[in-house]
């Protein structure tokens, strides 16, 4: 396999809000996505019903939008600024996608407060993937990804700190 095969990519980057029930604060989550990503967010609607939390099928109670390709990449440098580029380990996988919270917009460079939107906070998942990940992906002949093409913990953590340029919380106590 060669060396090309085996770069790792952001696959897509996944905003999402709950909020737990539609009204005003669901126009907000949606609003606040809409101003993030220069995007057309969509609302998440539940899948079951809990009725002691007042939860039906098909009810929206949250908004996310999904970015790939240079989008995705800009907008990551972003959020990775408004957390001052520090991660926990915990927060990857084992298969390498990681996900952290923004606990408010304000944080992330370039957003201004709206009066409209409030504080409000959200969440970030990543995936990453490596050229070849469709054969899992495909209609047609779907077979298994081995597990030397598949990526590790470790491997991600490698380039967050190669191309991102990320602190990992852990080995800064370490260091200390």
């Amino acid at each position: 396999m060669s060396e090309v095969m085996k770069k790792i990519r952001i696959e897509k980057i996944t905003l999402n809000i709950g909020v737990g029930k539609p009204g005003p604060e669901l126009e907000k989550a949606l609003k606040l996505l809409g101003q993030l990503t220069n995007e057309k967010p969509v609302e998440t609607k539940t899948q079951k019903r809990i009725p002691t939390w007042g939860v039906r099928p098909g009810l929206s109670i949250g908004a996310k939008i999904t970015l790939r390709g240079k989008k995705a990449e800009v907008l990551l440098k972003r959020l990775l600024e408004s957390i001052d580029f520090k991660l926990s380990k915990r927060k990857i996988d084992k298969e390498g996608n990681f996900a952290f919270g923004i606990k408010e917009y304000l944080d992330v460079p370039e957003m201004k407060y709206d009066m409209d939107i409030g504080i409000m906070g959200f969440e970030v998942a990543v995936t990453v993937s490596r050229p070849g990940n469709r054969v899992k992906l495909r209609r047609i002949k779907t077979k298994k990804i081995p597990k030397r093409h598949r990526i590790t913990k470790e491997e991600t953590i490698q380039f967050l700190k190669d191309n991102y340029g990320i602190k990992f919380k852990e080995e800064e106590e370490t260091e200390q």
